[in-house]
C-alpha cells in the first residue's frame, strides 16, 4: 500500500485496539497542535495571495473565511459541530463562514485514538494510564493517521479546534491593531470583524493581507465555558436547512461534464475472482458504451446509472467459489469449535481465582450469538474519479483519507501522492466507508476509461452483495452466585476479528490479538471478586469489519444479558444490583441518574417489564432502562430511559438525536436484522430483507448527559451496545423468556 505501510503500527496496536476517544496532548501544547508546525499546514500550499491561513483549520481570503471540519461527515454532524468550535473562539456567527473537508494530511492526525489504544480501562486515570496513553498519542503523531471512527469526533477535536479559532482571533486582532496604530489590549473582536477603541469594525477578510505578514499568535487560551455563545448552547445544525430543502450535494449526487456513468457485478464469494462472463445480452441494451472486466467482476460504462445497473444485471458470470463456508449453518460450527487455544485470542483481564469462585456458589451457564449484520447506509456507496497519465482525482465520501490514496493507487499503479482526493457529505456509514470496495473498483474502471469522469453507483442490492459485514460471535459465559452476590465471572467468546480484518485490506496486517473483541467484555466495571475475559478468533469465515460500536455491538449484548441473569439467580433487583456492584464512582452516579429518571421501583406486572444495561464504549459510559409491554400482537416497546456521560456535552440538540439514533439503531437490529450466507453469497439483498426499526415501533426516548467524566467523549457508537441486552432483560422481565441470540424476532413476535 505505497506510504501508509510506513504508518507506525504501533498507533494501531498497541496494548488496545480500536478506533475510538480521548483527549490527551502529551509533551506537545496544544497551541502548538493549532500552529502551522504541527505536522505542517497543508492549507498553505494552495494559498491564493492577499490570503492568510494561521493553521491547518482557518484560511481567510478577502472574499471569505473557510473553516475545515477534519473529520468525514457521515451523518453525526462533524460539518456543523466542528466549525462552531473554531467560530466560537473567533466569534464568527453561522452565515460568515464556509465549510469545507480536510483533504489527505498528517496535520489531521486523530488525537481522539489515544485512549483506545493504549492497554487501561476507560475509567484508570492512573498516571501509568495516563503515561501509556501520552506514548500513544506520540505514536499517533509520529504516523499522521487522518481516520474518522470510534466516536473519536469531539474527543479529538474539542480542544484543537478551540486553541485553532483562537490562534486566529489573536492573530487578526495584532493585524488591525498594526494598521491602526492602537495598542493591542484595546481591540476587540465581535461577529467576524475586529473593532477599534473608536467603534471602527474592520471585517475579517479585509485583515486577510495584514495577517497573511505576521506569525501567527500561539500564546493563547480557550475561552472559558461560561462565555460560550455557540458551544453547549442548543442550536439548530449548520447542514440541517441544506439538507431538508434539498440543496446540499452528497456524493450521489455529483456531477460533471462530460461524465459517464459505472454499474458493476463483484463476485458474490467475497474476495474471489470472475471466471468467465458473457455479454451479449448487455451490448446490445441502451445507453451501453463499454463492458469492462475488473478484478471480481464486470463493469457496464452507461450514459445514465439506470442503463448501467439494468446492463450489467444481464450479464451472466461464472464465479470462483468463496474460501469461506457456502452455507450459514456451517458459519456457526466453524464459531462452536472455535472455543480452543490454538484459536486464543488473548486473555484480557482476570481478576482472583476463577475456577475456584466457580465452585463457591450456585454455577449459572448460558450461551448467546450474534449474526453477520449489514451496514446498510441510506446512501449505497458511489464515486466519482478521472484518472490521466499524471494521476487520479477521486470525489468520494469517506473515513480515511489516506487509505483511499494508497488503495486507489495500488489498483492502478501509481504512487499514493498522484491521488488526489476529494471528501464528500455522505448519507451515513455505521463503519462501511472504512472499507475500500467502491474506491479499488472506481479506480479500475476510470484506469480503463482514461480522460473521462466515471460516476461509480453500487445498485442496492450490490451495496447489500459486498458489504462486509459485522463479526459474527457466540459467547459462552460462566458465573456463580452466594449469598445474594455475584462471586464469579468467566466470559468467552469466539468471533470473527473486524479491527483485523480493516486492517489487512488498509495494507498493514497485525498478527496482535484483537481488542475490539474485547470491547464490552473486559471493560466491566462490577466488584465481581473472581473475574476473567477471553476472546477466542475464529478462522477461515467471512470476512468482517467495523460497525457502528463494533465489538462492543456483540460483546455488551453478551455480559449484560448475563449479568442480568447472575443478578436473578441471586435475587438481587438487576438495577440496584449494578449500582452496588458498581466500582467507579462517576459511573455508579449515571446508573443512579438512570434510577432516578425512570422512577425505577422494580417488577411492574401485568405483562408489563423493565430491563437495564451498562455498557462501556469508547470511554463513555452508557446506561439504558427499557419498558415493554407483552400483547396479544406481541412485545411492544414502551419507553426508553438512557443517560449517557460523556464529560462535556458539547452540542445539545445534536447530542440527543446522536443517543435516541443510536437507540434506535440498537433496537432495531436487535429485533430484525442478520446476514445471512447461502452458496457463498448473503441472502439479504435490501432493505425489506434487512429490516430497521419501523416509526409505529420507536419508542418515546428520555435523554439525559452527564457531565461527570474527566475527559470529552464521544457519542456517535455508545448508545448502540446497552439497546439489545436492555431489551432482552425487559422482555425476561414481562414474560419469563430469556432471548439469547439475535435477531430476537426469531423468537418472540413485536408489535
Amino acid at each position: 500500500m505505497g506510504a501508509m505501510q510506513n504508518l507506525s503500527r504501533r498507533a494501531f496496536i498497541i496494548g488496545s485496539a480500536a478506533v475510538a476517544g480521548g483527549v490527551a496532548f502529551g509533551p506537545c501544547s496544544n497551541a502548538e497542535q493549532a500552529a502551522p508546525v504541527a505536522n505542517g499546514n497543508p492549507l498553505a500550499a494552495g494559498l491564493g495571495s492577499n490570503s492568510a491561513t494561521f493553521n491547518p483549520w482557518v484560511e481567510i481570503s478577502p472574499e471569505k473565511i473557510t473553516l475545515i471540519a477534519q473529520h468525514a461527515d457521515i451523518g453525526q454532524g462533524v460539518g456543523s459541530v466542528q466549525p462552531i468550535l473554531i467560530a466560537e473562539e473567533m466569534d464568527l456567527d453561522p452565515g460568515q463562514f464556509e465549510v469545507r473537508f480536510a483533504g489527505p494530511s498528517p496535520a489531521y492526525f486523530n488525537t481522539g485514538f489515544a485512549d483506545e489504544f493504549a492497554p487501561f480501562l476507560a475509567a484508570d486515570q492512573s498516571p501509568a494510564a495516563e503515561a501509556a496513553r501520552a506514548a500513544v498519542l506520540q505514536n499517533l503523531r509520529k504516523s499522521g493517521l487522518q481516520m474518522t471512527g470510534g466516536s473519536s469526533t469531539i474527543p479529538d477535536t474539542y480542544e484543537k479546534l478551540r486553541i485553532a479559532g483562537a490562534v486566529a482571533r489573536e492573530t487578526l486582532k495584532v493585524a488591525a491593531a498594526d494598521r491602526a496604530g492602537v495598542a493591542l489590549a484595546d481591540v476587540r473582536t465581535q461577529s467576524g470583524h475586529v473593532i477599534l477603541p473608536n467603534g471602527t469594525k474592520i471585517p475579517y477578510v479585509a485583515l486577510a493581507a495584514d495577517a497573511a505578514k505576521i506569525a501567527p499568535v500561539l500564546d493563547v487560551k480557550p475561552r472559558d465555558p461560561s462565555t460560550w455563545r455557540l458551544v453547549g448552547k442548543p442550536m439548530t445544525r449548520l447542514d440541517i436547512k441544506s439538507k431538508v430543502m434539498g440543496e446540499l450535494k452528497f456524493g450521489i449526487d455529483l456531477k460533471m461534464d462530460g461524465m459517464m456513468y459505472a454499474s458493476v457485478k463483484l463476485n458474490p464469494n467475497k474476495g474471489q475472482p470472475l471466471k468467465s462472463y458473457d455479454a451479449r445480452k448487455a451490448q446490445a441494451m441502451p445507453g451501453v458504451k463499454k463492458i469492462l472486466e475488473i478484478k471480481n467482476g464486470v463493469a457496464v460504462v452507461a450514459t445514465n446509472s439506470w442503463y448501467a445497473m439494468k446492463a450489467v444485471a444481464a450479464i451472466d458470470c461464472e464465479w470462483a467459489p468463496s474460501t469461506y463456508p457456502a452455507e450459514q449453518a456451517d458459519h456457526w460450527k466453524v464459531l462452536e469449535s472455535s472455543f480452543k487455544p490454538e484459536f486464543l485470542g488473548k486473555e484480557w483481564r482476570k481478576i482472583g481465582d476463577v475456577e475456584t469462585g466457580l465452585k463457591a456458589g450456585t454455577l449459572v451457564e448460558a450461551e448467546y450469538r450474534a449474526p453477520y449484520l449489514a451496514h446498510a447506509p441510506l446512501e449505497p456507496l458511489n464515486g466519482i474519479g478521472i484518472v490521466t497519465d499524471t494521476g487520479m482525482e477521486i470525489w468520494v465520501g469517506h473515513q480515511s483519507p489516506q487509505f483511499v490514496q494508497s488503495v486507489a493507487a495500488t489498483a492502478i499503479g501509481i504512487k499514493p501522492e498522484q491521488v488526489t482526493f476529494h471528501n464528500q457529505w455522505t448519507g451515513g456509514s455505521f463503519g462501511h466507508r472504512l472499507e475500500y470496495e467502491n474506491v479499488r473498483v472506481l479506480a479500475e474502471i476510470a484506469n480503463q476509461m482514461r480522460g473521462t469522469p466515471i460516476k461509480l453507483v453500487f445498485s442496492r442490492e450490490e451495496d447489500f452483495i459486498q458489504d462486509i459485514p459485522r463479526q459474527i460471535s457466540i459467547a459462552r459465559h460462566r458465573g456463580a452466585v452466594d449469598k445474594g452476590k455475584i462471586v464469579a465471572a468467566d466470559l468467552q467468546l469466539a468471533s470473527t476479528a473486524p479491527l483485523k480484518g480493516l486492517l489487512e485490506r488498509s495494507g498493514i496486517p497485525s498478527k496482535d490479538p484483537d481488542a475490539q473483541l474485547a470491547s464490552g467484555l473486559w471493560n466491566v466495571y462490577y466488584d465481581i471478586p473472581n473475574f476473567r475475559a477471553t476472546t477466542f478468533e475464529a478462522q477461515g469465515l467471512s470476512p468482517c469489519t467495523t460497525w457502528r460500536s463494533v465489538g462492543a455491538s456483540t460483546a455488551g449484548f453478551f455480559t449484560e444479558s448475563f449479568i442480568d441473569e447472575l443478578l436473578h439467580a441471586a435475587g438481587v433487583d438487576p438495577l440496584k444490583g449494578r449500582i452496588e456492584m458498581c466500582a467507579v464512582p462517576h459511573y455508579r452516579k449515571l446508573l443512579e441518574t438512570l434510577a432516578e429518571m425512570s422512577d425505577w421501583k422494580g417488577p411492574l406486572g401485568n405483562g408489563k417489564g423493565r430491563g437495564v444495561a451498562f455498557v462501556e464504549a469508547f470511554g463513555t459510559p452508557t446506561a439504558e432502562v427499557v419498558e415493554v409491554t407483552a400483547t396479544d400482537r406481541g412485545i411492544r416497546i414502551d419507553k426508553v430511559w438512557i443517560a449517557v456521560d460523556v464529560g462535556k456535552v458539547v452540542d445539545p440538540v445534536n447530542f440527543e438525536n446522536q443517543v435516541q439514533g443510536g437507540v434506535v439503531w440498537g433496537l432495531g437490529h436487535a429485533i430484525n436484522c442478520e446476514l445471512t450466507y447461502a452458496k457463498g453469497g448473503v441472502q439479504q439483498t435490501n432493505y425489506h430483507h434487512h429490516e430497521a426499526m419501523r416509526i409505529y415501533q420507536c419508542p418515546v426516548i428520555e435523554v439525559r448527559g452527564l457531565e461527570n467524566d474527566p475527559k470529552v467523549r464521544g457519542v456517535g457508537e455508545p448508545p448502540v451496545p446497552p439497546a439489545a441486552p436492555a431489551l432482552a432483560n425487559a422482555i425476561f422481565a414481562a414474560t419469563g423468556k430469556r432471548i439469547r441470540e439475535m435477531p430476537f424476532n426469531k423468537f418472540i413476535d413485536f408489535v
